[in-house]
């Protein structure tokens, strides 16, 4: 099933309405993030300041979107959305790294699959999937700005 155009730009399209729930989803998830990164002091090195500089970038991003109306600052906010996928994929492999190294450290024996286990279970920091926020986080982004009215697209053949 798909949309067509007419339903895109209809009045009685619940669409704007969607497009606006999401945004706010995008948010909040986006502020409480940031926050709690802040908060626990995640800014020691440029690997953790990464998320909080993709979030800002995207608040800057809307910021100007909602200004001028342009395609290139959706396109901009669009990058900063894979961009928050690709910071999210590291996290979650530099956490992995992080708390296997501590799991040795405190047990040299573990090995293979309960290294594993005990890696990324446990209430141990860092969170090893704490970092797939920003993947959530980008796909509601992502979410939010497909088929975007001011992104100038080819027009179909038909």
């Amino acid at each position: 099933m798909s949309i067509s155009q007419t339903e895109l730009n209809d009045e009685d399209s619940p669409l704007p309405a969607i497009r606006i729930i999401i945004l706010a989803i995008f948010l909040l998830g986006s502020i409480g993030t940031g926050t709690e990164l802040l908060l626990l002091g995640h800014t020691e090195t440029i690997w953790q300041r990464l998320p909080l500089v993709l979030i800002s970038l995207s608040f800057v991003s809307l910021i100007a979107h909602a200004l001028v109306r342009k395609g290139v600052t959706i396109r901009v906010f669009q990058v900063t959305m894979i961009l928050f996928i690709m910071s999210g994929l590291i996290g979650l492999m530099l956490h992995f790294q992080g708390k296997m190294e501590f799991k040795l450290e405190t047990n040299p024996t573990l090995s293979g699959m309960e290294l594993f286990w005990e890696t990324i279970r446990g209430a141990t920091l860092p969170p090893v999937l704490a970092p797939g926020m920003m993947i959530q986080i980008g796909l509601i982004g992502l979410a939010y700005a497909y088929r975007n009215k001011t992104v100038n697209r080819p027009k179909s053949r038909r």
